[in-house]
């Protein structure tokens, strides 16, 4: 036991607590949403009130959620990840009953003051329960077909879920996220290579059932697939959004235009300038630089992360802080490659930059999951 460790047992259990607490990952996010904040007052022509001041109080409030889900001891979040599994998943099928449709989808649960997002909630507790389901398991059987069978299940059926609502970005991101947790658990190789036999095959099934009776996915997402490959085919249609996209990405060069001085956002010929496409406002005023410093906060983010896991002597605690943080890691990925046109538009949301309060809140708690597994984890001595 070190001196420093030694010297903590002194300390009364709360406030070691709070010195416990992975300060650096903390400072991290919220400098990350701070940039988010100056973006939300740039798209907005200089006004706090329209989004930048509405996503202070939620980062607020999502830090305060942050620090007291850390507190509460690892054992408890293991103990209610198969309850908030069913949880979600519940409110998955109730989506489908009951869901507010906005923006031609159906996803979200109207709650009055607040419209709750299931997917949002699902990204979390399958994390949680595929890592409950790991540490439960003998390590020996992590690959038998029956054991991995289930997981694979408890990824497979959310998803579809959410396909259906229809929200491909989402289900792609949990099938992504959950196959993550099951290769850093220890399933072979041989599974994920066959499942990436599948997506090849199935890919190639979607691209044949086009304007069959049989097409497996909407017209409108065909046509994301068509803007993928040719942005230029239709550029005042389908086109248009990653078309302003790349002008404002290329126009910031390489130290950008200055802050609020972005034409593409100013003159709103940006879409969605305060949600799915914000990274292209801060490339454009901050250019190049500006947008690697992002990437830097983000990689550190991840950086600490997994350094967090990888200290973690508990398998659970290990598992989520590695499902966390590659979830994390698969919506800046995507968001950014979306908007650079690497990756098709999927409408995911640059985290803690983007306008919204589902995803910045339960981000916030699921790095309270981490928080928890960091601050009680096995210490010498």
């Amino acid at each position: 036991m070190s001196y420093l460790e030694y010297n903590l047992r002194t300390v009364p259990t709360g406030l070691r607590k709070v010195l416990y607490v992975n300060w650096p990952l903390a400072l991290l996010l919220s400098a990350v949403a701070a940039i988010g904040f100056l973006m939300l007052y740039s798209v907005a022509g200089g006004r706090a009130d329209v989004w930048a001041e509405p996503q202070m109080k939620r980062f607020a409030a999502g830090m305060v959620a942050m620090l007291a889900i850390g507190f509460v001891p690892i054992w408890f979040w293991r103990n209610i990840s198969a309850l908030a599994y069913l949880i979600a998943l519940a409110l998955l099928v109730a989506v489908e009953f009951f869901g507010a449709i906005g923006m031609g989808a159906q996803r979200w649960i109207d709650l009055g003051p607040v419209r709750l997002q299931p997917s949002e909630l699902m990204k979390v507790a399958l994390v949680m329960a595929l890592a409950a389901y790991y540490d439960w398991l003998d390590i020996r059987k992590i690959s038998h077909p029956l054991w991995v069978a289930i997981p694979a299940l408890l990824v497979i059926a959310p998803a579809a879920l959410v396909l259906k609502q229809p929200d491909l970005g989402t289900a792609i991101l949990l099938l992504a996220g959950g196959g993550i947790v099951m290769f850093v658990a220890g399933v072979s190789l041989w599974y994920f290579g066959t499942v990436i036999a599948l997506v090849v095959a199935l890919v190639f099934a979607v691209m044949e059932s086009r304007g069959t009776d049989w097409q497996l996915i909407e017209d409108y997402q065909f046509k994301r697939i068509d803007t993928f490959l040719d942005p230029g085919s239709d550029p005042l249609g389908a086109g248009y959004n990653i078309t302003q996209a790349q002008i404002a990405l290329g126009s910031g060069g390489w130290a950008g235009k200055g802050y609020m001085q972005g034409t593409q956002s100013r003159l709103n010929f940006l879409p969605e300038k305060h949600t799915d496409f914000i990274f292209t406002t801060l490339a454009e005023e901050f250019g190049y630089v500006g947008s690697v410093f992002l990437l830097i906060l983000y990689g550190l983010i991840v950086g600490f992360g997994v350094a967090s896991a990888m200290a973690n002597k508990d398998r659970y605690a290990s598992l989520l802080t590695y499902g966390v943080t590659a979830t994390f890691f698969l919506f800046f990925s995507v968001n950014m490659g979306m908007v650079m046109g690497l990756m098709p538009v999927v409408g995911v949301p640059l985290p803690l930059v983007s306008y919204g309060g589902t995803a910045m809140i339960i981000l916030l708690g699921a790095f309270g999951l981490v928080q928890s597994a960091h601050i009680h984890r096995p210490r010498q001595g």
